[in-house]
């Protein structure tokens, strides 16, 4: 069984990605609780999901101009779905700084891989290493 921090990240990846598909006004973290209700998302779960659904929403703009700087060639809106949130949730966990780094990016390339392709893991992973290379915590 995969960990709590695992499944948590899948949960938080399930919201935004429910929230990224709307073109309407409600917010994320309501989103995130009508998707995470409708799975039954364990009580340890939903708290690490939440945590990171929370930084999104608070530091969204910041999080993309800073993962815009890295996507050289790509623009973030011209991205999937699956790329965009998984690169938003990789630069909320990096920004957040609880997690080594190289797990943070290992984590979300396992997610790109799960729910998109291998194209978008080996995308996601140059980009969050990128990042995570910018913003200094890689060397």
């Amino acid at each position: 069984m995969a960990r709590i921090e695992t499944r948590g990240r899948a949960r938080a990846l399930q919201a935004l990605y429910a929230w990224d598909v709307r073109k309407d006004d409600v917010p994320l973290p309501r989103v995130a609780q009508l998707v995470w209700d409708d799975l039954g998302t364990a009580p340890e779960e939903r708290a690490f999901a939440h945590a990171l659904i929370q930084l999104i929403d608070a530091d969204r703009a910041n999080m993309d101009a800073e993962l815009s700087e890295v996507t050289t060639n790509w623009r973030l809106e011209r991205l999937g779905h699956i790329e965009r949130c998984v690169l938003r949730l990789g630069a909320a966990e990096l920004t957040q700084g609880g997690t080594p780094p190289r797990v943070v990016i290992q984590e979300c390339v396992r997610l790109a891989e799960r729910f998109g392709s291998g194209q978008s893991a080996r995308f996601v992973n140059g980009v969050l290493d990128a990042l995570a290379r910018r913003m200094g915590r890689l060397s």
